[in-house]
């Protein structure tokens, strides 16, 4: 689609060259019968000029690239109206860049939100010593748990604090919805307890942009169509609880040497599976850890976690994170497949498949 409308630019911005080779004599342009003055043809020539560097910088991917081609399609409305009787329809290609514009920058200022707040948390962060995950901070853990450290690399490294993520993956409301690719970044901050999730979807060939806040306890969830119209919205205690979930359930599979956290309770252990309590700001969830022989965490349960059913609204319903594919990424060994599922009483629905791409521990950017 950028590729197509980028050639659109370039096309829309050579025709422009018309009307500079009118006002200059350059060849025969009997498609142009009004005067064109030379003053006139170089403002023709500067559209031909700002078009092409609209193009280009799109192609780049230069998120500044709707500037000139804003510059270029009021400059060329005024000039087609100058010529209105042979250039009218090149109006239709100017209201089609028009509104590429209004979507690139919906885009870009949506996304702004999310970048500031990472931006103004990662300003915060303490930078002192790094202290290193070693045995002895595993003492108090469930066995399980210790091998899974143990297992996943963190022994001997730096204590986390935050960490950026980046995933590819697929996304959809119910059974009944179409799946949409998307991609996504998130940071997590562990002292501050946020979560700060951005993702990129296509539903039914048009982009949608989504925003996923945590903050302290507190979360709202925004999911625009064009990064314009809301097409979901939810906040409140119950998105508060279910985002808790989530940055446990953070902890637990994307930063296992994070969980020697003093908010993390261990209640029970049952030979491969360990139940537990996180709290954070007054609220409480918890969930069951199910190991694997090798020390895998292969599946995260919690029935905390709040669900939107037409009939009955926000309901609580066990939810699940299958996980898999353990393998070395960015010098440790991830789960780099994972899965989410809500348990209805009617039957389990996935709605959501994730590969993790990359994960950067104690990031400054």
């Amino acid at each position: 689609m950028k590729i197509v409308f980028a050639l659109l630019v370039f096309i829309h911005g050579a025709i422009h060259l018309m009307g500079f080779a009118k006002a200059f004599g350059y060849g025969n342009m009997e498609q142009l019968t009004m005067h064109i003055s030379k003053p006139l043809g170089l403002l023709w020539f500067l559209a031909f000029v700002l078009f092409m560097l609209s193009g280009t910088a799109m192609l780049c991917k230069a998120e500044w690239w709707y500037i000139p081609a804003l510059l270029a399609v009021v400059l060329s409305t005024v000039l087609v109206i100058m010529v209105w009787k042979d250039a009218k329809f090149a109006t239709i290609a100017n209201v089609i860049i028009l509104a590429g514009i209004i979507f690139s920058y919906a885009t870009i200022s949506y996304k702004a939100r999310y970048l500031s707040e990472v931006k103004t948390l990662l300003s915060q962060e303490v930078q002192s010593s790094q202290q290193v995950l070693t045995e002895s901070d595993l003492s108090e853990l469930p066995v399980p748990v210790q091998k899974y450290i143990r297992y996943t690399g963190f022994i001997g490294k730096p204590v986390v604090r935050n960490f950026r993520v980046v995933f590819e993956g697929k996304i959809r409301k119910n059974e009944q919805s179409p799946w949409m690719p998307l991609t996504s970044e998130q940071y997590n901050f562990m002292n501050s307890a946020v979560r700060l999730f951005f993702l990129n979807a296509t539903m039914k060939g048009l982009p949608v942009a989504g925003f996923h806040s945590f903050r302290n306890g507190e979360a709202y969830m925004d999911i625009r169509l064009l990064s314009l119209i809301k097409v979901q919205y939810e906040k409140g205690r119950e998105m508060g609880i279910s985002e808790t979930v989530t940055f446990f359930n953070d902890i637990c599979c994307l930063a296992p040497g994070a969980l020697t956290d003093k908010r993390i309770k261990w209640v029970e252990t049952d030979s491969l599976k360990v139940k537990a309590e996180f709290t954070n700001n007054n609220i409480t969830v918890s969930a069951w850890l199910y190991f694997n022989e090798k020390g895998e965490l292969i599946k995260f349960v919690s029935g905390n976690r709040y669900a939107y059913d037409e009939k009955l609204g926000m309901k609580q319903l066990p939810w699940s994170t299958p996980l898999g594919d353990y393998r070395m990424i960015d010098g440790y060994r991830l789960a780099t497949r994972a899965e989410t599922i809500y348990n209805y009483p009617d039957g389990p629905s996935c709605y959501g498949n994730f590969n993790l791409k990359h994960v950067i521990y104690n990031t400054t950017r």
